[in-house]
């Protein structure tokens, strides 16, 4: 797993009115909670924008005042217009401690089904999962070339060593769906 340099000061006073003191001087307020304690610090925009605007799951290295943290962005809130990044929460982890985060799914493979004319659909693109961090893949690589036409993959047929997937088994992470010409050929083959 990649890890993300991020440095930021501790902040002075909290609430609404520091909040947007902190936003109008380009600095993004921000939360490490799940050690001792929970800090209160910001960050620069800009130093915080390639860790948040990415689909990668990335380590971050937290270097608050010169005191490092490792951690992992848990929740980031924006602005309902602008898009503007508001607010990060980040995740203080442990090597002892398992944590839950969610990972890319990335497809590897030509499908039969899309060899028979059908079409791949990837209806989940993130899977939660709990393990350790040092476990953790970048991505989660689902290989779907035995996959034929109208079938479909769920969490529960998926097996990752030393995670622990925690979507619901039957939920569909991949499917080969019927296209028209696909039916077509079918319908025709049948007669």
């Amino acid at each position: 797993m990649k890890t993300f340099q991020v440095e930021g000061s501790k902040r002075d006073s909290v609430g609404k009115k520091a909040s947007k003191a902190y936003r109008k001087a380009s600095l993004v307020p921000c939360v490490l909670y799940g050690g001792e304690n929970v800090i209160h610090f910001t960050v620069t925009k800009e130093s915080i924008r390639k860790l948040i605007y990415t689909p990668e799951v990335q380590l971050v290295d937290l270097n608050i005042e010169g005191k490092i943290y490792k951690a992992i962005v848990k929740d980031s809130q924006y602005h309902p217009v602008s898009d503007e990044l508001l607010h990060v929460d980040f995740l203080q982890i442990f090597e002892d401690k398992p944590v839950t985060i969610e990972i890319p799914v990335v497809l590897e493979g030509l499908a039969e089904g899309v060899k028979a004319g059908g079409k791949l659909s990837l209806e989940m693109r993130k899977l939660k999962a709990k393990g350790f961090y040092k476990n953790f893949p970048e991505k989660l690589i689902i290989n779907v070339e035995s996959l034929g036409l109208g079938k479909t993959i769920q969490v529960g047929n998926l097996v990752f060593e030393n995670l622990e997937l925690l979507n619901a088994k039957d939920n569909v992470v991949v499917a080969v769906k019927l296209t028209r010409a696909a039916r077509g050929a079918a319908s025709k083959e049948n007669k």
